[in-house]
């Protein structure tokens, strides 16, 4: 299929609602199995040494496939198209996801769900095809877009896959999931337009140079999202622990809280990102220091109120405020580098969410152990300080971020 240029301004609104389509429709049959991965392992071991490894090693696996391979994919996207990047990784989520179903060997599952994240990993294409299609003013507002899809399609997959294990097996699980990615990729071959990759312009009269990707700014943006989600997931594997010893709800309660987070984002990330929009990357940095003193704020609460109502509340404004910060500082990165190398950089500022995911998951269950449950808002409230350090320091001291969309 002969490559095509930028698609007219028309038709990038009908785009964007077909990337947040698949997008939604993909993340959600990943996640139709998410909960359910320690039910169906204690069924295939009685060996509680094998379970507890294994448990923990089927949500990291695809993580750390993730890591390894993101920004490789990134630099080959870069250079044949990202939308082949997008095939590529949906047609992955379904063959593995078929390898799944057909599996019953513990270390085979571990085994596909490290090669899940390596081979697949189609978040990071996907944002980097919008951004070849979208405004550069508007860059925030498409990974903002991005995220909901995933968010809405987290919370939906959860409760679909819930549905079928309560009527099937988890084979038909993996079996859905599977048929659902392979309807994206020929949705996403079919309907999505190629766009031709963008190439460096070199000087007239010199050979083109590498530029160099880590500058600082991109360095200190990554450090400073990488922070940030570190502290969004050390409640991650006690919440509902927490939630249930503290305030001695039922477990509807607790499922009730657990979402109010990823409904406070749905409900305002598009708005945190038309209000960023309007703002310079200074600016913007001086707003994202006032919206983590109000993380270190809303946590604290969460973490020293032992009335049920006001710590949802708190997890509810927490979303809220979680709006404003992964989509806008990825837009800040993404706007770091030129058009040529946007796979690239975003398949690195994906690896650097995974391995922060990692740590703060880890991290998380670590002092949970060692220290009580009882503390791990504070821990998160402390986490939220020490990222506002290098914020300050970046207000204060600016790098030169500048949208470079149109190099």
């Amino acid at each position: 299929m002969p490559r095509i240029g930028l698609p007219q301004a028309s038709s990038v609104r009908l785009l964007v609602f077909l990337l947040f389509s698949i997008q939604l429709v993909s993340m959600g049959a990943m996640e139709m199995s998410g909960p359910f991965w320690p039910v169906h392992l204690r069924q295939l071991t009685s060996n509680d040494a094998l379970f507890s490894f294994a448990s923990t090693a089927v949500y990291v696996g695809p993580m750390l496939g993730i890591i390894l391979t993101s920004a490789f994919w990134g630099r080959i996207g870069d250079r044949h198209g990202h939308k082949l990047m997008m095939i590529r990784a949906l047609a992955g989520l379904s063959l593995t996801q078929l390898g799944l179903a057909l599996s019953s060997d513990i270390w085979v599952i571990l085994l596909l769900r490290f090669l899940q994240g390596a081979f697949a990993g189609y978040i990071a294409p996907a944002q980097a095809y919008g951004v070849s299609i979208e405004a550069p003013s508007r860059r925030a507002r498409l990974f903002a877009i991005l995220q909901i899809s995933t968010n809405v399609g987290s919370l939906l997959g959860a409760v679909v896959g819930g549905l079928i294990l309560d009527h099937a097996t988890f084979f038909w699980i993996n079996i859905v999931a599977s048929g659902l990615c392979a309807v994206c990729t020929v949705v996403a071959a079919l309907a999505l337009p190629n766009v031709a990759p963008v190439k460096k312009a070199p000087l007239a009269g010199k050979p083109p140079l590498a530029p160099r990707l880590l500058n600082p700014a991109i360095s200190w943006l990554l450090g400073i999202m990488g922070l940030l989600l570190l502290a969004r997931m050390l409640p991650q594997t006690s919440f509902s622990l927490y939630v249930g010893a503290t305030f001695e709800v039922s477990n509807a309660m607790v499922g009730l809280c657990y979402g109010l987070l990823a409904l406070g984002f749905i409900l305002c990330a598009t708005s945190w990102s038309r209000y960023f929009e309007r703002r310079n990357p200074a600016q913007t940095l001086q707003a994202m220091a006032s919206i983590v003193i109000g993380l270190v704020i809303v946590t604290a609460v969460a973490g020293l109120t032992r009335q049920p109502v006001v710590f949802a509340l708190a997890y509810f404004i927490w979303g809220l405020l979680l709006g404003a910060t992964t989509p806008v500082l990825t837009a800040l990165i993404s706007r770091s580098v030129d058009n040529s190398r946007q796979g690239q950089v975003l398949g690195l500022a994906q690896g650097v969410s995974q391995t922060a995911s990692i740590i703060g998951i880890s991290l998380g269950a670590l002092l949970s152990q060692v220290y009580g449950l009882e503390h791990i808002f504070l821990y998160v409230c402390l986490a939220y300080a020490i990222a506002l350090v290098p914020l300050m320091l970046l207000r204060h001291k600016p790098l030169g971020i500048a949208d470079r969309a149109g190099e």
